[in-house]
């Protein structure tokens, strides 16, 4: 493949306030050297697209640095090598690296993981065998404890995260697994995939709807949404029941403070735990991770849906109809 000296990428233009919109983002072309020693150079193929992107656009202190403004966005992507001054990385590898966003990457050799797409299609390494089915493993197992015969309860349950945490769950033992998402067409998804119940969120107040789904309540849930799902959830958990709080994606695009749960007291009686989860403080459970899901996907047990979107130049787009609901499984980019 002959090298490229020039490339595209999107940068932040702005910092979104509330929901992002298409001018918070700029299609850039910009020159491409050539890989120094130690580097190897990218041709991305996919890129990711993740809920948590759009706290790093707020200028805000977190686990992770913010988005800086005119300067490219960053996130998982795969690619081939095609041009490399690292001896253990020869051009035609496929990577795994954290430089989307971008046609092409430049990157030390460090900060590429070689993975096999004959194993897997490439854009799984993004979901159900990348970062979403690490989040799902751990934050279930983990952060939540899973005990076999516990009722699960997963909020965004049709997502890249949520849907396997469902599939994982009912693999593991769970008595029963329950998820709620935002379309009937979600809803017949979650049924197709062994959840035991599903509801629309639309349908009325969660709270009612889980009631009806778990009338013996709930020992986990897995929240991916956080307000009106976390206030529901602590209503409807057992005695000591375990909480993975792993998302909030209904407030991400709040611009104002979120009122729920105004039902937390309850969690003192109950002696219900409720845990903050980041997958990255989660990696000494990757190789088991791998090894279970790896087993799974052999054997036809968890299917992993995604939503694919065409061209460099359409990622914001995909990235603002993720935050809307948009997607079915993991949303990703095709370059």
């Amino acid at each position: 493949m002959t090298q490229p000296t020039r490339t595209r990428r999107i940068t932040l233009a702005s910092r979104p306030q509330g929901a992002p919109v298409p001018e918070n983002f700029r299609l850039e072309e910009t020159e491409l050297p050539a890989p120094g020693p130690g580097q190897v150079l990218v041709a991305n193929r996919w890129m990711s697209v993740d809920p948590y992107m759009r706290g790093r656009m707020n200028d805000v202190k977190s686990y992770v640095p913010p988005f800086q403004v005119d300067q490219p966005l960053d996130g998982g992507a795969v690619g081939e090598v095609i041009a490399s001054d690292a001896p253990e990385l020869p051009a035609g590898a496929t990577v795994l690296h954290g430089a989307g966003w971008r046609e092409h990457a430049l990157l030390d050799a460090g900060a590429v993981t070689v993975v096999d797409p004959e194993l897997a299609p490439e854009s799984a390494y993004l979901g159900v065998l990348g970062m979403p089915g690490l989040t799902a493993y751990a934050g279930l197992m983990g952060a939540a404890r899973f005990q076999p015969g516990d009722t699960v309860f997963v909020s965004g349950a049709a997502g890249a995260v949520g849907s396997l945490v469902g599939q994982i769950a009912r693999l593991s033992g769970a008595a029963r697994v329950i998820g709620s998402a935002g379309s009937p067409e979600k809803v017949q998804r979650l049924l197709e995939l062994g959840f035991d119940a599903a509801f629309d969120y639309h349908d009325g107040p969660v709270l009612d709807r889980l009631r009806e789904a778990a009338p013996e309540g709930i020992d986990v849930y897995f929240d991916n949404v956080g307000g009106e799902h976390l206030e529901a959830a602590i209503s409807v958990l057992n005695t000591r029941g375990r909480v993975c709080l792993c998302g909030a994606i209904s407030q991400y695009n709040a611009t104002e403070p979120p009122a729920a749960p105004r039902n937390l007291a309850l969690a003192i009686g109950k002696m219900l735990s409720l845990q903050g989860f980041l997958v990255g403080g989660w990696q000494d459970m990757a190789p088991e991770f791998r090894e279970r899901m790896a087993g799974w996907l052999a054997s036809g047990e968890i299917a992993w849906d995604q939503t694919v979107r065409e061209g460099l130049e359409n990622a914001p787009q995909a990235f603002i109809d993720l935050l809307a609901g948009a997607n079915t499984g993991k949303m990703v980019v095709r370059l």
